[in-house]
């Protein structure tokens, strides 16, 4: 019967802490090494993890060959990936980075492995542009043409065409050469991973829509985004990935939006939609002033997928509202000069304001008194060329009471507004005669 390997794990590790205290570096390594494998292979990627640290730091003392550094970092950046650590991941691999300088020989082979290795994990952070930022930062130290010819940065270039396209045929491409990238299993997950979240985000189906065609600046704009998930279930159900997709959890959502237009009100947030189903998002907007050229949108949508992937989603699509004056708005009052009584002629006078942004073109009045209430002098319909914004004109007449009781005097109004569109509307006002 063979030993426990919980007992050789541990025995590896009570050496190494003991070589490591004595400065022992060499040996202290060697044991850390060891221990980080047998717990390794029990799949305590923890503790294995914190054995190939302090490997690595081991031979970092040694002061000798940075190559049995460069492997455990390697080795704690993959069991961080077995536990879905993308952080502490990326930390290791981007740590190699440092001791590539001093190796003799394949130094752009690992400049370009670990580098990609960063950028994957930072894929699933929702960091594409930081991890973007440092390939291109390695780029000046590898060789250009082994640079550009790297099935890692054709990998790359693939996944980022993917996703800014929405064109799931280049992660087709990355998924047919699979076997060509010369990766660990713990890498192999972290890849599959990502092109689980990428395809995705392709498939993940957004909708923007609006309430209305048009709008004016009085208006407020309803705005919605509609978030599907229906399409994740056969990406969830394909064996390739070995991923069963539980939720997508909503904790952001950014609108771009032409200066004129401003959010009144979002939608609360985080929402969680399970795996199937679809959320709607309500926004309220208002239009404030006209521009050229009004839009709403991009929109981007912080999301993350079952608490371990998040991913920044930008639509394409962008919504250009019409948007227009509103048509003048006429009020209209009047008050009475004197106290009207019964068979007394007293005079009363109209107003007509324009207090909107439009002026009202060929407008057309004509006032209907009740019998009871009879014209002296003075005319009952008016005509009026313009009347612009922020204007207002009044006129008299001189009415006599004929019957005491409750009437009303009815308003009819036409006019055009700057657009040429015809406009109608009547008022009616109460009017009391007394004895």
């Amino acid at each position: 019967m063979g030993k426990d390997p919980q007992i050789i794990a541990k025995k590896d590790l009570d050496k190494a802490e003991l070589y490591y205290d004595a400065e022992q570096y060499k040996k202290a390594g060697k044991y850390f090494n060891s221990a980080g494998n047998e717990y390794f292979k029990l799949k305590e990627y923890k503790i294995a993890r914190e054995c190939f640290s302090y490997a690595a730091k081991s031979f970092e003392n040694t002061g000798g060959s940075k190559f049995p550094v460069i492997e455990a970092l390697r080795n704690a950046g993959d069991s961080s990936l077995f536990i879905d650590d993308f952080i502490n991941a990326n930390k290791f691999f981007k740590q190699t980075l440092r001791y590539i300088p001093s190796l003799r020989r394949d130094r752009d082979l690992y400049n370009i492995l670990f580098s990609s290795l960063s950028f994957l994990c930072l894929f699933l952070e929702g960091k594409q542009e930081q991890g973007l930022t440092l390939l291109k930062d390695i780029r000046k130290d590898v060789e250009s043409t082994f640079f550009k010819e790297a099935p890692l940065i054709e990998l790359v270039t693939n996944l980022l065409i993917s996703v800014r396209d929405k064109n799931e045929k280049y992660i087709d491409k990355i998924e047919d050469v699979f076997q060509i990238y010369d990766l660990t299993k713990a890498e192999i997950k972290l890849l599959k991973e990502v092109l689980l979240l990428g395809r995705s985000n392709i498939a993940l189906k957004i909708e923007l829509s609006t309430d209305k065609d048009q709008y004016t600046t009085r208006d407020i704009m309803k705005f919605s985004v509609k978030v599907d998930t229906k399409p994740l279930i056969k990406i969830s159900q394909n064996a390739f990935y070995n991923y069963k997709i539980k939720k997508v959890k909503i904790f952001g959502i950014e609108l771009a939006l032409s200066e004129n237009i401003t959010a009144q009100k979002k939608p609360n947030l985080p929402v969680i939609i399970k795996l199937g189903e679809n959320h709607t998002f309500d926004f309220s907007l208002k239009p404030h002033f006209q521009v050229e050229n009004p839009f709403i949108g991009p929109v981007l949508i912080n999301y993350e997928m079952d608490e371990n992937f998040i991913f920044n989603y930008k639509t394409k699509e962008i919504i250009n509202p019409n948007i227009i004056s509103p048509p003048p708005l006429l009020d209209i009052s009047f008050k009475n000069l004197r106290p009207p009584l019964l068979e007394q002629t007293f005079p009363m006078e109209f107003l007509i304001e324009n207090n909107s942004e439009g002026d009202a073109l060929e407008l057309e009045l004509n006032i209907e008194f009740p019998k009871e209430l009879k014209v002296i002098r003075g005319t009952t319909k008016k005509k009026i060329y313009t009347l612009s914004s922020n204007d207002s004109i009044t006129w008299e007449l001189s009415l006599k009471p004929l019957v005491a009781g409750d009437h009303k005097i009815v308003v009819e109004i036409k006019f055009k507004d700057p657009d040429q569109n015809q406009i109608e509307d009547i008022k009616t006002f109460p009017f009391s005669i007394k004895l």
